[in-house]
């Protein structure tokens, strides 16, 4: 088997000449436990792999998380675990997301780790941003706080907000802060450029103060350009 390609009954199908069989009739749990076989295999290939996740993943069978968290689990190849965890994240809800917070707490590899905060930041379950605010609050690994301070970044609200400007007065590292600083850019405007004009006003750290300049001056915001100009007379 060289591809596996998830469709819906709508869709039709161009085979290019090639004859094929729409098999009927299939049992969903018989379905996902022969595209994990597919996805587990050694050999496969990524397109495979890759195609076999997506479809389990788009099962409404409880079974389907349930193999996508044996796939992720540690035993398995990396670039399994990470698209494994992805669909967690984008399409198995609660329980998805449940899993990931597993994997988060008991995860050794540093890289899949902060790849980990990704796919909460996808989930659609509402307990994923609190998930994101307290990554990005007390996480041990700078780096994953960071990634956690991106993602929510890009989305708006006061909880998101709050956190942001907390990492840029209160966390130690100073990739920390920076990215905290961008991620306030990122922000709708009226949420964001309010806090970078407060932050390049008040921010005790030059560096800080200094990124906030600098988002501000990219913002193109009639606000930060007021703000710049008076700078510039003082």
């Amino acid at each position: 088997m060289s591809k596996v390609r998830p469709v819906n009954t709508g869709c039709r199908i161009n085979a290019g000449g090639v004859p094929f069989t729409w098999l009927t009739g299939v049992d969903p749990e018989d379905s996902i436990r022969f595209l994990a076989q597919l996805a587990g295999a050694p050999s496969a290939e990524n397109r495979v792999v890759d195609g076999a996740l997506a479809s389990i993943a788009l099962h409404a069978a409880p079974s389907a998380t349930a193999q996508l968290s044996k796939l992720a689990a540690p035993a398995n190849p990396s670039r399994l675990r990470e698209k494994a965890a992805f669909w967690l994240g984008a399409e198995r809800g609660h329980e998805g997301l449940q899993v990931l917070e597993k994997l988060m707490a008991t995860e050794q590899d540093k890289k899949l780790r902060e790849k980990l905060v990704f796919d909460i930041s996808i989930s659609r379950d509402p307990a994923a941003l609190q998930d994101l605010l307290t990554l990005a609050k007390s996480n041990a690994d700078p780096n994953v706080r960071s990634q956690a301070i991106f993602w929510l970044g890009q989305k708006a609200g006061k909880k998101a907000t709050a956190t942001l400007t907390n990492a840029i007065e209160n966390d130690p590292d100073q990739q920390v802060k920076k990215k905290a600083v961008f991620a306030l850019s990122q922000l709708p405007k009226d949420e964001g450029i309010p806090q970078l004009i407060h932050v390049a006003q008040t921010n005790k750290n030059p560096i800080v103060r200094k990124d906030a300049f600098f988002w501000l001056g990219q913002s193109g915001d009639p606000r930060a350009l007021t703000f710049l100009e008076s700078v510039l007379k003082q």
